[in-house]
């Protein structure tokens, strides 16, 4: 390689390693060596990991990771379970302009921030609400019907906020797949369910594990839907942190604690690749 291709390649190389470096690994080393900082006096820090056994030794702290960590998980299925089927349609049914369609009212809703996205939803799920009035107005109910402040509202908060990015990576992977192996299973009488179980599925499976993957870190770092959606008396991980670090001035137990997130995280990560026999490289590629 010449010199001036060499140049090129470092000049184009160069922001890529600036971002990382700047904004990811700078950062992260930071809240790593304030993570292990233990407050002992005024202005007095020893090293010790004292941090991270207050989450070990604090029920409220893991059971508040426990349930951001199943909600999560939960939301991550719901997205799979509708997605699948929506970017089934889109990649193997539609055709033409409809199919263009289609794929655009899935990144309409992503035109606008999250947080007005979140009070639309308030405004459908609260007592005064859309729905509420439409269910008094059918005879359903009686009186207005509060929805939100609960686990279903941050629910469906977190599964319509990750849609888009558990039906992307499913339409670029079904696209793949040739429309004659379907035809080819129905030739050999093939059923619909075992065609979607022994061809669709595996052939789709990279897509399903890296949108499933995108959801559930989504979903685990969310701040702003669970708190919207649950109100003041939901539990979400993400508020402990931010009230360590904003309420409380506490920031080497806020530190540790997002550590803790980053690192238990990419354990269950790990651990739903082995049940699926997938890689990192597989379904990112």
């Amino acid at each position: 390689m010449s010199a001036n291709r060499k140049f090129g390649f470092y000049m184009l190389l160069a922001p890529l390693v600036l971002w990382l470096l700047l904004l990811i690994i700078l950062p992260h080393i930071n809240l790593a060596v304030l993570s292990l900082q233990e407050r002992v006096g005024v202005g007095q820090y020893e090293t010790s990991f004292a941090n991270y056994a207050t989450f070990i030794q604090e029920p409220l702290y893991l059971a508040t990771f426990a349930r951001t960590a199943i909600m999560s998980i939960l939301a991550t299925l719901l997205t799979l379970l509708i997605g699948f089927p929506v970017a089934y349609y889109i990649a193997k049914m539609a055709r033409g302009r409809k199919r263009s369609v289609l794929f655009l009212m899935c990144l309409i809703p992503f035109w606008v921030s999250e947080l007005v996205r979140t009070f639309g939803w308030m405004i459908l799920l609260r007592e005064t609400g859309v729905v509420s009035s439409f269910l008094q107005w059918a005879g359903i109910v009686s009186g207005p019907v509060e929805l939100l402040y609960n686990d279903a509202a941050i629910m469906i908060g977190l599964v319509y906020t990750s849609m888009l990015f558990m039906v992307v990576p499913l339409v670029t992977t079904l696209d793949s797949l040739d429309d004659s192996v379907i035809e080819a299973g129905y030739d050999l009488g093939g059923k619909p369910a075992s065609i979607l179980r022994e061809i669709v599925i595996p052939h789709a499976m990279p897509g399903i594990v890296s949108g499933c993957i995108v959801v559930f870190m989504l979903s685990l770092g969310n701040y702003l839907t669970p708190i919207m959606l649950g109100g003041k008396d939901s539990l979400w991980f993400t508020e402990l942190i931010y009230s360590q670090f904003i309420v409380r001035f506490n920031w080497e137990l806020g530190a540790a604690f997002g550590f803790l997130l980053l690192f238990l995280s990419s354990v269950i990560v790990w651990a739903a690749l082995r049940l699926t026999g997938q890689t990192l490289e597989k379904t990112m590629g």
